[in-house]
């Protein structure tokens, strides 16, 4: 066995029934929202009675939340057909008159029809995130905006996403793609080889990919939030530790406009 293989597996743990690589935080009634609103303080300004879409919708809980508690018309939008199911049935659940529903794609006829783009802990897992994005900005009009947050971006503390069963930091940086994948295949069984090929998959997502593939896409940022590692966030000023201590991710986008127009 390679030495590094060794070391790693001794620093490992059996995860708990049911542990999850995300680390998201789970939505309870009357709190879908909450993760959005510490994000943007300003949610409700930018979204009440706004035509909103919800990218990467998962179970739908947010997609609702916002149409009930904002008075939202909102389009959820997810790949995967089990989740989506599940998000209409939610929405069956609630009285909202219509104002929310599930889509399986971008549809052309959806382009330039909302005000407002979410995409709350997904940067990181889209395996072509530029596509994504211009996905995202096509879905607003020409004052619209995209809400994107996410975490931890790929030279943080645990921007392997391995920590549901190893607690050491910076593993991706500590030990190879194939050390760590072979480890890894002691706790799951999804044959993965890769990174990207994990759950979810992961896009290595790092500050400067997000901030090149920001410029990329024709987007200037309205709001940008940057939150380190027990909030000493003055480090996110910071050149090269700004990478490896930034926690999170959140700002506020719109389409760039031609120089010298407002």
């Amino acid at each position: 066995m390679p030495i590094g293989e060794w070391i790693l597996g001794k620093l490992t743990f059996e995860p708990a029934a049911g542990a999850s690589a995300h680390g998201h935080e789970k939505f309870e009634p009357g709190k879908e929202l909450a993760g959005l609103r510490r994000e943007f303080p300003d949610l409700s300004s930018l979204v009440r009675a706004r035509k909103v879409v919800d990218f990467g919708c998962g179970l739908g809980k947010q997609a609702v939340a916002l149409a009930r508690d904002e008075g939202a018309h909102v389009v959820g939008i997810d790949t995967n057909p089990v989740t989506l199911q599940r998000a209409r049935d939610n929405a069956a659940g609630q009285t909202l008159a219509g104002s929310v529903r599930f889509e399986d794609g971008v549809k052309p006829e959806m382009h330039g029809q909302f005000d407002v783009v979410i995409s709350q802990n997904a940067m990181e897992h889209f395996p072509d995130p530029d596509l994504i994005v211009q996905l995202m900005k096509r879905l607003i009009h020409d004052d619209g905006v995209l809400l994107i947050s996410f975490g931890p971006p790929w030279y943080a503390p645990y921007g392997s996403h391995m920590h549901y069963f190893c607690k050491v930091p910076w593993l991706n940086l500590l030990f190879s793609e194939r050390t760590v994948m072979r480890v890894r295949s002691r706790y799951r069984s999804d044959g993965a080889l890769r990174y990207v090929d994990v759950e979810s998959g992961l896009n290595q997502m790092s500050l400067a990919k997000f901030e090149r593939l920001v410029d990329n896409a024709g987007l200037e940022v309205r709001q940008w939030r940057l939150t380190c590692v027990k909030g000493v966030n003055v480090l996110a000023r910071l050149p090269v530790l700004r990478e490896l201590f930034v926690n999170n991710v959140s700002c506020v986008l719109a389409p760039r406009r031609p120089a010298g127009q407002n």
